[in-house]
């Protein structure tokens, strides 16, 4: 088992979960990062762990800079960042531009962009 953490963002359900259990397969330490479903979450590191693999689950909307920063610090606990997968994303409940309020717009730029990276800046300062 190598020392190397991967952290997945939106890693709970869907390719994240797949990612997850898929880089835990490879030997890393995988830290999930999700929004609100943590029963999905738990679901993922117990899938993981099965495998004797180790995993945690981090709360963190990628949308709020404190969150990510947890989630990173929580990820510097388990080990040493090796990888990064950016994979929380959200469009909400239509696709139609011409029924989407600012306030869906701003969240969906805070979550699929701002997010992406300000987690991307704290892996690069992580980078050794």
């Amino acid at each position: 088992m190598t020392d190397k953490v991967a952290i997945i963002t939106g890693g709970s359900r869907g390719i994240g979960r797949v990612t997850a259990i898929a880089l835990a397969a490879r030997g890393f330490r995988v830290c999930i990062g999700y929004a609100s479903n943590e029963a999905a979450a738990a679901s993922v590191v117990s899938a993981i762990e099965a495998s004797n693999g180790k995993a945690m689950a981090v709360k963190c909307d990628v949308a709020n800079e404190s969150d990510i920063l947890a989630l990173f610090k929580a990820a510097d606990k388990f080990g040493t960042l090796g990888a990064l997968v950016n994979n929380a994303g959200i469009i909400g409940t239509t696709s139609r531009v011409d029924e989407m309020s600012a306030e869906r717009i701003q969240r969906m730029m805070a979550v699929n962009v701002t997010g992406s990276m300000l987690c991307a800046r704290e892996a690069i300062g992580r980078a050794h």
